[in-house]
């Protein structure tokens, strides 16, 4: 019960808020609007800019593109692929030999006690 009070308290405050904000902005606003008319600013004198530099003019005659019988020649689909080199031959891995005799077991862990935990009574 608390919980919504605090709640619907909080909730009433921020609207009470937000109204107030929006009352002292259109003040302000209606201040700005109510103004004497200021005076015009005068305009200011245009800068004279300076010339751009004149763009040299490309040369008319372009260089002649490569003939194609100068260009390299592509394989083609059909062209046999080159041989891979022979990879040197790595000698089989093997497994040392198992010992003869069993490995030794390995000691259990030691017991924790457990402390009993109290259940509730079956339901019937």
């Amino acid at each position: 019960m608390a919980a919504s009070s605090n709640c619907s308290t909080g909730i009433l405050l921020i609207v009470a808020l937000l109204s107030l904000s929006s009352i002292s902005t259109s003040h302000a606003a209606r201040g700005l609007l109510q103004l004497p008319n200021l005076p015009t600013i005068p305009s200011l004198p245009q800068p004279t800019m300076p010339q751009l530099p004149n763009i040299p003019n490309l040369p008319a005659t372009l260089p002649p593109l490569p003939s194609v019988t100068s260009l390299p020649t592509l394989p083609t689909a059909n062209s046999p692929l080159p041989s891979l080199p022979t990879l040197p031959s790595v000698p089989k891995m093997t497994l040392p030999p198992m010992p003869a005799n069993p490995l030794p077991n390995m000691p259990s862990l030691p017991k924790i006690p457990t402390i009993p935990t109290l259940s509730p009574p079956p339901s019937n």
